[in-house]
Order: C-alpha cells, then sequence, then structure tokens
C-alpha cells in the first residue's frame, strides 16, 4: 500500500470548544490508483486531503506513505517528504504570477535543491507532457485558465512525486476545459501514477476507479467504478 490511515482523528480546539473533523478514518491505496474522495461541506474530505497531503497532522492515528510513518516526523522532515513524494493541483491553480510557466515548473526543484540545467531540462519535459511547449515563457495572466490548470499539473509532476493529490482541479473551469484536465488526469495515471482527486462533483468523481465518500468525519463507504469516464 502506498497510503494507509489507521483510526485517524483530527479535532480543531475553537477556544473551549473542540470541533471534530475526522472521527477515526481507515483508509488503503495501493500504489497506481485512481481514488476520488466525495463529500458534502464540512464531510471532513478537505480535513482529510490535508492529512494525505501531509500538510496538517491526525490528532491520532497512524499515517503510512510508502511504508513510512509520517504522522511523527519532525516538521523539517515532514515538508522534505512532502515536497519528495506528493505534487499537488490546486483549483486557484497556485502559481507565481511574475514568474514564467517555465520558472513556475521549477519551482518545486528550487525547494529540492536541484542544479539549474537539471531543473531547466526536467521543466521542458513536463510542459511538453501537458501540451504546453509553445508557451515556456508566458506569464500566467497570459494563459487561459485551463492553460493554468495545465502548467499547474506539470509542476506537480516535475518531481516525479509518488502521489498526485488534485484539490478540485476542475472548479475554475468551463465544463468543456474540465474534461480536457481529466482527459489529461486519465494519461497521467495511465502513465503510472497514483491520483487522489478531491471533489464535490458526482460527474468528476466518476473519472477515478474508486469513489471514497465522506460523511461526518468518516468514511462511508467506498465505490468501485465499473467503467471510469477518463478510461471509456
Amino acid at each position: 500500500m502506498i497510503i494507509r490511515l489507521e483510526q485517524v482523528t483530527r479535532t480543531y480546539d475553537l477556544g473551549a470548544i473542540k470541533v471534530p473533523a475526522l472521527r477515526g478514518v481507515d483508509l488503503e491505496i495501493p500504489e497506481g490508483d485512481y481514488v476520488a474522495i466525495m463529500g458534502p461541506s464540512g464531510s471532513g474530505k478537505s480535513t482529510l486531503m490535508h492529512i494525505l497531503g501531509c500538510l496538517d497532522r491526525p490528532t491520532t492515528g497512524n499515517y503510512w506513505l510508502r511504508g513510512q510513518r509520517v504522522d511523527s516526523l519532525e516538521d523539517v522532515e515532514l515538508s522534505r517528504t512532502r515536497n519528495r513524494e506528493i505534487g499537488f493541483i490546486f483549483q486557484s491553480f497556485n502559481l507565481l504570477p511574475q514568474m514564467t510557466v517555465q520558472q513556475n515548473v521549477e519551482l518545486p526543484m528550487v525547494y529540492a535543491g536541484m542544479g539549474g540545467r537539471e531543473r531547466v531540462e526536467r521543466a521542458k519535459t513536463a510542459i511538453e507532457r501537458v501540451g504546453l511547449s509553445d508557451r515556456v515563457r508566458h506569464l500566467p495572466n497570459e494563459l487561459s485558465g485551463g492553460q493554468r490548470q495545465r502548467v499547474a499539473i506539470a509542476r506537480a509532476l516535475v518531481n516525479n512525486p509518488a502521489i498526485l493529490l488534485a484539490d478540485e482541479p476542475t472548479g475554475n473551469l468551463d465544463s468543456k476545459t474540465g474534461e480536457e484536465i481529466m482527459r489529461l488526469f486519465a494519461e497521467v495515471h495511465a502513465a503510472g501514477n497514483t491520483l487522489l482527486l478531491v471533489t464535490h462533483e458526482r460527474e468528476i468523481a466518476e473519472h477515478a476507479s474508486r469513489i471514497v465518500n465522506v460523511r461526518d468525519g468518516v468514511v462511508e463507504n467506498i465505490e468501485t467504478v465499473e467503467a471510469p469516464a477518463g478510461r471509456a
């Protein structure tokens, strides 16, 4: 298993009030899986995403990532693990507006301490993979929403992470552009990447192989998608 959660809880302290966001989540995700995490507002899916992405820690319970228990790591080591193992794709793209496409895609490698020549070559390869080789010198505000999301996907892929975690990746896109991005995700998954997709949209979730339904801080059920839309 690339991911294993055992009885994970997350409680937030709001002054004298304790708010339980996760109430004992057990979850296993095999390497190479394509999983959508669904749930209504307040279900705990965003908290679960933050824990899976090593952006937050469980209050109690255990989290293993590629056989390493990460919930108890020191902050510096947790940050290194996150940068090495997980690529993030966000609804709002999170591109730096003053940087070109090339520079935005290079950024995770800068944090990883990689040399300049290797950064340039790997970024070019990732940008080519998402079909934007003719946009490397453009700034984000010179791109369409779909193109910006493709840059974000290239940036997420550039460190060859074990997991791609996409949070509402089509939320700021029209339906046609959203379908184009989901087809790109299908290609990324077919190439061997483990893909976690957080969404509240059923039609987007059905591109995955499995749907984890979260409600009231627990995994309510896990569905197998018989004919994922991205592979139809």
